[in-house]
């Protein structure tokens, strides 16, 4: 028992004594402001804003290309920086800029579709980048009517002399 009192005793001072500094006195200052300042950056993101985000073509013959720009805005507190974008076919290319887009300013991202398909054709585009969402859908769509002597189930006509 005395061993158990004795053992207990020292526990007690070692645990008291060895705390004896405060925790608050080994905080760094500058780190501490170091760190608040990279928190706040971290919080600042761009914003991308679209002035559409979705582009009709209307009625287009088939095989004809077409494209157009998506305008957009950086609505944000940081710069944009666009790493990719990819469509749902190869029939439609989109072209992002590769340069960062600041805060306010605006930019551009042409998109070509050549034009194949047959009735209602909506083709889906999406953009990734450095938003808090980490991507941005936009979308075209066009009538494709089928070039002349071309049927859409029968393919082309024969014509018989």
């Amino acid at each position: 028992m005395k061993k158990t009192s004795i053992v207990l005793v020292i526990s007690c001072l070692v645990v008291l004594f060895s705390c004896k500094e405060k925790a608050s006195n080994k905080v760094n200052v500058t780190n501490v402001e170091a760190a608040s300042q990279r928190d706040a950056a971290a919080k600042s993101l761009p914003i991308m804003t679209f002035d559409k985000s979705e582009h009709d073509f209307g009625t287009i013959d088939q095989g004809t290309p077409q494209e157009f720009a998506f305008t957009f805005t950086n609505t944000g507190n940081a710069p944009l920086i666009i790493t990719d974008a990819k469509s749902t076919c190869g029939c439609t290319v989109p072209n992002p800029p590769k340069e960062p887009i600041a805060p306010g300013e605006t930019g551009e991202l042409m998109v070509k579709f050549n034009g194949s398909g047959q009735n209602q054709v909506t083709k889906s585009i999406t953009v990734t980048a450095n938003t808090e969402k980490g991507s941005e859908i936009i979308r075209i769509k066009a009538f494709v009517t089928p070039k002349a002597g071309v049927t859409p189930a029968a393919g082309p006509l024969k014509v018989s002399k």
